[in-house]
This record gives C-alpha cells, structure tokens and sequence, in this order.
C-alpha cells in the first residue's frame, strides 16, 4: 500500500492515508487523551485499560499525552510509576495494540513534557530554564538538547512540548522559571539551538524528537504577572520582542508549535488567525503542527466567553489552524457531528489531519513503532547526562555580591560550617516545577553537596597530614601502620583541618512558625562560616511530608504541608522572600558570623537588607539534581562563577516593569527609587578580574546593506581561570520610532587563563540594525548607531558607526 511504502514521499503516504479514512478516523487523528490513562501498572505487570482499548477500536487516537509523565497531578508516584525499562516497554504495548487494533494501523503520537529533562521516573533533571539561560552557553545547552532527546526517544517519546519562548516582562508570574529570561535576541539563540538539539539532523534517526514550541505569543507579558491574563501590545511591538524568538525557531525546522492561552487585544491566542494562519504559515512558511495547550478550547466557552459551547469552540479553533488539541475532550466530542451537520468544511479537517500524518511519517513511526527497553535503561540517567547536569548548573549559578573576597571559601581554613535554611537539604526544592518524583539519593542538595566536598578533601588530605609528621606508606600498608604516636597525631590533625558540617533548617518556604530559629541559632553560634540556603519552591506535593524545624528530619503526617510558591499557577504580588526566612537570616547576622547567602527559586527575589548586609550572594535558581554538587564546586572555587543574569531584579517590586530593553521614554524615577535594578540583566561577578580594551570597528561607516565586524580584547587581569561572558548592545541614536537605549544583538562566552587575552568579534548587518518600521516590515535606517561591548548592559565601551542609505 502506497503510505506503507517508505519509497514515497511523504505528501503521496499522507494524501493515500487520508484517502482511506473515515470522518471517525480522522478526527481521532486529532485527539491526544491523557496517556496515563491509558494502562494500569500493578507491580510491573503492565495492562492496557479497556477505555483505551475502546477508544482505539472506535477510530483511533492521534496522540497520548504524557503517557511516561510523573508528578502529583498524573497520580504516577515512584511506588506505582514505570522504570526506564518499564516506561519503554509500556509505550510498546500502547504502539502495538493500536497497530494491531485498529483499521489502518497508524501507529500513536506520544508527546511529553521535557522542559529541563524528560518528565519521567529515572529521567535526568536538569536545572530549569532560566538557569540554563544564564549560562550563556549555547553549545552547552544544545548538548543538552540532545540528551534530553535521547532520553525521551529511547522509552517511545516522540515529540515534547518545549522548549518554552517566552519573553518575562513580569517576574511575578509564577511560570517565569521556565524561560530563559528577558532578552528576545537571547532566547533565540537557545531556540535554535534547541530546535536543532532536540531534532537533530533527522526527527527519523531514533534518538531525537519533534520540538513543539510555546507558548505562541505573549504569554510572558499578561496583565499583572497573572497566568494566562490579557497581553496588551501592538503590533509592532509583538513581531520586534515576542515573535522574535518564535521566528528563529521556525527558521531552524521546528516541527510542532502550541498557541498560548491568553488574548492579545481581544483576541485568545488559541483563534487567533492573523498570528496562526498569516504569520506563521504565510509570512514565516511553517508547515508543522499546530497543538492547543491542554484545555485551551474549553477556555474559549468558558473563560474567554468568545464562543457559545464547544461546538462553536471546536469549530472556531480547527478553522483557525489548529490541528491537534491536548486532552482531545472538545474535537473528540463535537468535529465528527460538526461535519455531519454541515458546520465544518471536511478539507479543513482534512487539513489538519494531514499535518499530523505528515509528522508521524517524518518521525518514522510507521516503519519503527517501538522501541529498545535495554537501551532506554542504558540511556536513561546514565553518568554521561548526569555530569552535563552538574556542569550546567555550575555555569548557570550567577555571583552577585562577593564583599571582600569572601568566596571562594578555604577547605583548609573554613573552619565549622554551618548549612541554614529551608533549601539546605529540601530536594523537591531544588527541582524547578515540570519535574518527576525523585528518590533522595539521586538528588545532592547543598548539604550534601558541601559535606561531600569535605570528605573528600579529608581524604586527599590524610598523605599531606601523614607527611608532616614523617609517615609514608610503606609496604602496602597505610601512612602510620603500627607507630601508635605517630598515628595519634595523625588522627589529631585529621580532625581539626576536616571542617564540621552543622545544619538546621531554621523555618519553612512559608508560614510564620519561627520554632527551628532556637536550634539554627545554635548551631550558627557553633560555626565559623555560615552558609544561609533559602529562596523558594515549586515542589508539588509528592507525598514527602514537611521537615521538623528542631531535628531537621522529614516529617510526614496526615497534615499536608505545601510550600510550593513558584510554578504554573503561582503568581506572587511580591517579590521578596516568603514566610520569615528574612527574620532568620536576621537573626543570624546578629551573631557577626562570615555570611554566604544562597538562593535558590524561580523568580528574582527583591531583599534589599541581605542585598547590603549579607557577605556573598549567590543565585543559585533550581538548578536540578546535580545543583548541591555543583554550588559546592563554586562555594570552594573549584568552579570560577561564570553566570550572568538573563532577567533584570530590581531593588522593590513597585519599579516593575523593569526589563533592561524598555524604551527611553519610560521615565526616570519615582519619588521613592529610581529605576536601576539591584542587579542589571548581564550582570554576573567573578573570582577573577576582566578587562577590556577599546573595541574596534572594520569600517566606521557602512551602507545600510552592507555589514562591518567589530573586536575587542578581553584579558584575564586576576588570579583565577574562568570564563566571560562578552555581550554586545546596539543603539539607534535617531529614529522614526521609538526604540529602546539598547539592546542585545551579540554575545560570546570566552574562557581565558591568567593572564590570556582573547579577541572577541561580532558581525553587524541588517539583522543586527534594523527595527519594524511602520509598515510592519524590518527596516535598516540611515544615521548613526552607538555599539556597545562590556560585561553587562550597564557596564561596556562604545564605538560609533555611522549607517548611509545603500
């Protein structure tokens, strides 16, 4: 049969598949029911449920949503979920019986949730977004990319829902975590390169998977900072910022794209034709799938109250462009009728029928279905993805205060360290929301983290210690074997240069109970360093109960306890920290001890006391399983900090909105504050020092086609090797519109030796000078622009270029 036959192409398989289907069978095409769902899992013994069964005999299905997917709200827990094996195996029994089971055998489109790993029991937890955005590190998150994709294929995955495009202008929204910041320049460069991390060269290959991304458009942008709000912003403004990232996206291949909940002027973005048909597909030329967030056709009768009932919500998104709805209720329940009664035009079912045929036939699911349970278990996890996850999260964590050289600490002359606060040793809150349940084991939080990096340097330190008091090792036997004095002496040494680790977690993320503030008290009195770990959590309740503020220990009861004040759904009319963990590092500092401050959340946190009084703050973010391991690696200096912030924090809540990029119009103060933020998007110190030379233009003029290159020295002026991220702003002196003082157009990351200097250069053409012109199309106009180059928006050198008409 032609659309068996892989010789041919894939509009002839697709046109000679749908030529063969009936209404049923096409709309089915269209639904994606909740994967999980699907099969029961007793013990390892894996059995499909009779709905699925039904629902596969009664036409079909197009596609399961996170039928691997782990976390509260699937009920999939560690004790009833699937293994790396188990996952791939079930995926195997779901592809067969609908193979089998069905009329024309099209195998089952399974989607998943992969925005920092692949949200399943056994996967690799990276940290979240906004992390691997302050990376800088393209490259890096590409190999990412990739792992992420090797993962999520190996159990059946075949298409994920991210990575996510949006860009924050309110940080109070609770889904801020998963961007990778405010910059659109910046964000587009990690969509291609997670386009072309997840897709790979072919989405066939077996180890890659289709892109889809989200959310399209403006959903970072809502009124307030409140999930899924109205977006007010114009046109001009919408294609400069928040299609900018899409369209990079779209030019890389991206396979799959889902609209966002929220309206722009009126307008739910789910039936939003100018942005689904006219842009997307006519100005940009996107032939993927279009697949709706979950619910976000119910949201049109019931929310947005643009349609009557799910019949005219089902028929308004289809003849929108949508193709593929995520939970598939409505189209399930309403197309094959609307077609009957004449209210849908069959060719534009047939349409979107046809863009999700085409996927499954590029993905190659048609001639290998299944998959390999021994190697998902061989690539799940596996020790390679594991240590990308640390060095992700050591060049993701960004310095931002370093009074006195307080970091990098001594192992040989720290002294007792005292670890306090409600994220020292909270795993869950460390993970970042969209994240499967975790055994303890598997996550290192900052407590383990520094206690490990201690032993070991106890351990490397006992033949240093053995040789100060003339002991070596001598026939295979240890340093000391049978000297009892000297042995004594050894133990002695041993115990004062190992630095005690002392902990109490003080309070909680939330709540007013300050009954842990005694013991962290305590044992901060007992302590040379302290080490203050708190922030927040987008923990979802996953069973592990709450902490007892004197011991320490989990405490689980019949009484939930959720801190949980990060993550989709969570929005925050503040931005400072929760519940009383101010009051504890308060009380701490009372005590005149060496204060490190580590934060560890989802959004910036606005503390303007622990900005003045703390001695050295890192932000750590979520930074994933490895974050403990690699905050220690930083705390010791066997990491030099390199990150550098991709979101603006500023001193109060109340200069919101503060995103870098504003226009120059936007004012200059308020009577209480100014509008500088604490910390300046780019913004990151370092152990070591960086300096810049003047940077050089190619030509001091050019014409508006044309394109010149400009260069700059950096040298490594410290004593520390590291790496610096080199960025480059624009500014338009005069134009016809407004536009902002600067914005992002290049940037590198170098890393440099003592004492090494590198050339950095960046090409300027029309795609770094032009703007949307009044006419909606990009223009380069004449005049003259100034090119800034530094180490973050408020610290560079200028050039001036001038630009004549071509």
């Amino acid at each position: 049969m032609t659309y068996k036959d892989q010789s041919k192409s894939v509009e002839e398989r697709v046109q000679h598949l749908l030529s063969l289907m009936t209404t049923e069978e096409k709309v089915g095409q269209l639904t994606q029911p909740f994967g999980w769902q699907t099969y029961t899992n007793d013990q390892g013994n894996i059995t499909l449920n009779d709905s699925f069964k039904q629902q596969v005999e009664n036409g079909g299905i197009g596609s399961l949503y996170g039928a691997l997917r782990a976390d509260p709200w699937t009920g999939v827990t560690l004790e009833n979920g699937l293994s790396a094996r188990e996952g791939a195996e079930a995926v195997n029994l779901i592809q067969r019986y609908a193979i089998e089971h069905s009329r024309l055998g099209i195998p089952i489109l399974i989607g998943e949730e992969c925005s920092h790993g692949h949200m399943a029991i056994d996967g690799t937890v990276y940290p979240i977004p906004l992390l691997l955005g302050s990376t800088w590190n393209v490259d890096l998150y590409q190999e990412m990319c990739r792992a992420v994709a090797r993962e999520t294929r190996a159990q059946g995955g075949a298409v994920t829902y991210s990575p996510v495009l949006d860009v924050v202008r309110d940080p109070r929204w609770g889904r801020t975590e998963e961007c990778f910041g405010e910059d659109p320049f910046l964000i587009g460069e990690l969509a291609v390169a997670s386009v072309e991390g997840l897709q790979g060269e072919s989405l066939d290959r077996g180890d890659t998977v289709a892109a889809t991304l989200k959310h399209f458009v403006g959903y970072g942008s809502s009124e307030g900072g409140r999930n899924a709000g109205p977006v007010h912003m114009g046109w001009r403004e919408l294609l400069e910022v928040d299609l900018y990232p899409f369209r990079k996206a779209v030019e890389a291949g991206a396979a799959s794209i889902m609209p966002a909940y929220n309206e722009i002027d009126g307008t739910p973005c789910t039936v939003n034709t100018e942005l689904l048909e006219d842009v997307l597909r006519k100005d940009w030329g996107f032939d993927g799938l279009v697949i709706t967030d979950c619910g976000a056709i119910n949201m049109l009768a019931s929310g947005h109250d643009v349609a009557a009932d799910g019949m005219e919500a089902s028929v308004q998104a289809i003849e929108a462009g949508i193709d593929m709805e995520m939970s598939g209720e409505m189209f399930g329940q309403y197309l094959v009728q609307a077609v009957a009664e004449g209210k849908l035009d069959v060719k534009i079912l047939d349409q979107a029928v046809s863009r999700v045929l085409a996927l499954k036939f590029r993905l190659g699911l048609f001639e290998q279905p299944y998959v390999d349970a021994d190697q998902a278990a061989e690539v799940i996890g596996s020790e390679a993805h594991v240590q990308l996850a640390r060095q992700l999260a050591a060049e993701g964590v960004v310095l931002l205060k370093n009074e006195a050289d307080t970091l990098p600490l001594s192992i040989a002359n720290v002294g007792r360290i005292a670890v306090i606060g409600p994220n020292a040793d909270q795993a869950y809150n460390q993970l970042g929301d969209y994240t499967s349940p975790q055994p303890k084991s598997k996550v290192a939080t900052v407590l383990d983290g520094i206690r490990i990096k201690l032993a070991n340097r106890v351990l490397e330190h006992t033949n240093e210690v053995a040789d100060r008091h003339g002991m070596h090792e001598k026939d295979d036997r240890p340093a000391g074997y049978g000297d009892n004095h000297a042995a004594k002496n050894l133990a002695s040494d041993l115990e004062r240069d190992s630095s005690e680790v002392l902990y109490a977690p003080g309070c909680r993320i939330k709540g007013d109970s300050k009954e842990g503030f005694e013991r962290a008290i305590e044992v901060a009195s007992q302590a040379d360093t302290v080490i203050m770990v708190v922030g927040g959590s987008s923990a979802r309740d996953f069973g592990e109960g709450t902490i007892d503020l004197k011991t320490g220990a989990s405490n689980v009861s019949d009484n939930s306890w959720n801190d949980m004040e990060c993550g989709e759904g969570i929005d925050r009319m503040t931005l400072g920290l929760a519940g009383v963990q101010l009051e504890l590092i308060q009380e701490i500092h009372k005590l005149g001890k060496k204060l490190v401050v580590v934060y560890i959340n989802g959004r910036p946190i606005t503390e303007p006391w622990v900005d003045e009084h703390a001695d050295a703050i890192l932000e750590a973010w979520y930074p994933g399983q490895e974050g403990g391991h690699a905050i220690a690696d930083i705390l010791f200096g066997d990491v030099n900090p390199s990150g550098k912030l991709t979101i603006s924090i500023p001193k109060h809540v109340g200069q919101l909105p503060i995103y870098y990029n504003g226009k120059r119009s936007r004012g200059k103060r308020y009577l209480e504050e100014d509008l500088e933020p604490r910390y300046a998007f780019g913004y990151g110190l370092s152990y070591t020092t960086y300096e810049y030379s003047e940077p050089q233009l190619s030509a001091a003029s050019m014409t508006t086609d044309d394109s010149v290159t400009i260069s700059v020295n950096v040298t490594n002026t410290g004593r520390y090797a590291g790496a610096e991220v080199v960025q480059m702003y624009i500014s338009d002196v005069v134009s016809s519109l407004t536009r902002p003082a600067k914005e992002l157009k290049g940037f590198a990351k170098v890393k440099l030796e003592p004492g090494e200097t590198q050339t950095v250069e960046f090409h300027i053409g029309a795609e770094q000078l032009q703007y949307i012109g009044r006419d909606l199309k990009p223009v380069v106009e004449p005049g003259q622009f100034h090119i800034h180059i530094g180490s973050s928006v408020n610290d560079t050198q200028m050039a001036e270029l001038t630009v004549r008409e071509a």
